[in-house]
């Protein structure tokens, strides 16, 4: 009805606070949820040993997939420019150097990409990041944990909750639209 109004615009800053904020609260407030999932999972032959409050290695597979797929959905410059924003603004909320957090994101896209060969599919990666950055294959039985692998049935699974926490491009995009380089200054 009232598509006539148009896109709300926005800068590249914004766009970085956005995505910043919420990736931080979902991934906050999501993680004791999946840790729960992960404990409660009945592939696993003995109950994994998950703390609640850590969320660190969570957050950087969800910022390293994410950051994946900005390029995607932004044109040239403006992906560079809001990548470049939102490791600039993590890297203050955890009172790092941008560079040393954009250290942090490589590491974890290389190790992503590594686990998950040869397929790029991103939301695999994400739920193989996950068994492997938490250390859960000692929980598995023997068959699959002599494999250093995880059980399928338990990544299928893992794969729908991590579908929550990549980011809808496409739906940003259809709410918002950036603003042009020099209108945004």
């Amino acid at each position: 009805m009232f598509g006539f109004l148009g896109k709300k615009k926005l800068t590249d800053n914004q766009v970085a606070n956005i995505f910043v904020n919420t990736t931080l609260e979902a991934v906050e407030n999501g993680w004791p949820v999946v840790a729960d999932f992960i404990q409660d999972s009945p592939e696993f032959v003995q109950t994994p040993c998950i703390d609640r409050e850590d969320y660190g290695k969570f957050l950087m597979i969800v910022v390293a997939a994410n950051f994946s797929y900005i390029p995607e959905h932004f044109e040239s410059g403006h992906d560079k420019e809001i990548l470049r924003l939102c490791v600039q603004k993590f890297a203050t909320v955890f009172d790092l150097e941008a560079e040393q957090f954009a250290r942090k994101v490589k590491d974890y896209r290389e190790f992503l990409s590594r686990i998950n060969m040869p397929s790029k599919n991103m939301l695999y990666a994400m739920a193989k990041g996950v068994f492997h950055k938490y250390d859960l294959n000692e929980y598995q039985d023997e068959y699959f944990s002599n494999m250093r692998t995880p059980n399928p049935i338990f990544l299928k699974n893992l794969d729908e909750v991590m579908r929550n926490y990549l980011w809808d491009w496409k739906a940003f995009q259809d709410k918002y639209k950036l603003k042009e380089a020099a209108a945004a200054e």
